[in-house]
C-alpha cells in the first residue's frame, strides 16, 4: 500500500512539473511534451485505480492483508496503463531524435504498434487465456510478447543510432542516457511477468508490486526528465543557429544555453510603422492566370502590401 501511494504521488508530482515547465521547450519538440503530460496523467489515474483495487481486493486482519475474490483484479489497471503509456514512451523518445519526415512517421508507427502489441499479448497470457491460471498460456504469450519487445527495442535503437551523428555531443550523450534508462527499465517487466511461475504467495505479490512501482517511477518520471533535458538542449541549439525562436533565455543547471530568440525583422513600407490592413477578397473571386507578375521588387507598390 505504501509503495502504491508513494509511486502515485511521485507520478502526480512529475505531471505538475511537466505542466509547469512545458514552455521551456520549443515547438519543434512539442510532441515530447504532449506525450509526457499524457502518460503521466494516465499513470497517475491508474495508480488511483490500483489503490482502490488493493483496498477492495484485500481484507485487513490482525495478521495482515488477506486476499479475497477480487484480489486478481488488483493488477488489471497496470496493463490498461501500460497499453497507453508504453507506446507514448516510444513517441517521447523519438520526438527528440533527429529523424524526420517519412522516416520519422514510419519509425513512430512501428514503435507504437510494437509497444502496444508487446503489452497486449502479455495481457492475454496473464489474464485472458486460461483465466490467468495457465502456465502454458503464460509462457506462450510471454514469448510472443518478447518478440514484440525485441522488435520495438530494435526500432528505437536504430532511430537513436541514426540520430547521434546529427546531434551535438551534449545532446548525444543525453540521448544515449535516456535510451539506456528506458530500455533498461523495460527489462524489469518481463522478469516480473515470470515471477508467478515460482508460485503465488503474499511475499511474491508484495515483491512484484514494489518492483513495479519503483520501475514505473524510474521509467516514466526519470526518463521523462531526461527527455525534457534533451528537448531543452536542442531548443537552445535551434535558437543559437537561428532555426527557431524562443520567448525567453534557456537555462539548464544554472548555465545559460541560449538567449531569447527574437523574431526575424519585418520589412515595412518606407515611412510606415505598421502594415496596412487590406480588405479580405471574396471567396468567389479568382485571380486571372494572365495577371501581371512584377518583374522586380521595384514594381511593387508598398502601400498595397
Amino acid at each position: 500500500m505504501y509503495a502504491l501511494v508513494v509511486a502515485g504521488l511521485v507520478l502526480f508530482a512529475g505531471f505538475i512539473r511537466a505542466w509547469v515547465t512545458q514552455h521551456e521547450i520549443g515547438s519543434r519538440f512539442r510532441t515530447a511534451t504532449v506525450s509526457r503530460l499524457s502518460l503521466l496523467a494516465v499513470a497517475t489515474l491508474s495508480y488511483v485505480l490500483l489503490i482502490v483495487g488493493f483496498l477492495s481486493g484485500y481484507d485487513h486482519t490482525a495478521s495482515g492483508y488477506i486476499p479475497n475474490s477480487e484480489a486478481a483484479n488488483a493488477f488489471l489497471p497496470r496493463y490498461m496503463d501500460w497499453s497507453v503509456t508504453v507506446p507514448l514512451l516510444t513517441v517521447e523518445l523519438l520526438a527528440v531524435c533527429a529523424v524526420a519526415g517519412a522516416v520519422a512517421r514510419r519509425t513512430q508507427a512501428l514503435a507504437v504498434a510494437g509497444a502496444f502489441l508487446m503489452i497486449f499479448t502479455g495481457f492475454l497470457g496473464a489474464f485472458v487465456i486460461g483465466d490467468g491460471a495457465s502456465v502454458e498460456a503464460l509462457l506462450t504469450w510471454g514469448c510472443v510478447s518478447a518478440i514484440f519487445w525485441i522488435a520495438t527495442n530494435l526500432v528505437l535503437i536504430r532511430a537513436v543510432r541514426a540520430s547521434l551523428p546529427k546531434l551535438t555531443p551534449a545532446s548525444g550523450v543525453a540521448l544515449k542516457r535516456a535510451t539506456i534508462v528506458l530500455l533498461g527499465g523495460w527489462v524489469i517487466y518481463p522478469i516480473v511477468y515470470l515471477i508467478p511461475l515460482l508460485g503465488a504467495s503474499g511475499a511474491a505479490t508484495t515483491v512484484i508490486q514494489v518492483v513495479l512501482c519503483a520501475t514505473d517511477v524510474v521509467v516514466k518520471v526519470g526518463f521523462g526528465g531526461l527527455i525534457h533535458h534533451i528537448a531543452k538542449l536542442r531548443t537552445a541549439e535551434d535558437v543559437r543557429t537561428g532555426d527557431d525562436m524562443h520567448p525567453e533565455a534557456i537555462w539548464i543547471a544554472s548555465e545559460k544555453q541560449s538567449d531569447a530568440g527574437m523574431p526575424r525583422e519585418v520589412y515595412l513600407a518606407e515611412g510606415a510603422s505598421v502594415h496596412r490592413r487590406r480588405a479580405r477578397p471574396s471567396m468567389t473571386q479568382a485571380t486571372s492566370s494572365e495577371a501581371k507578375t512584377p518583374e522586380s521588387h521595384d514594381d511593387l507598390d508598398m502601400d498595397q502590401i
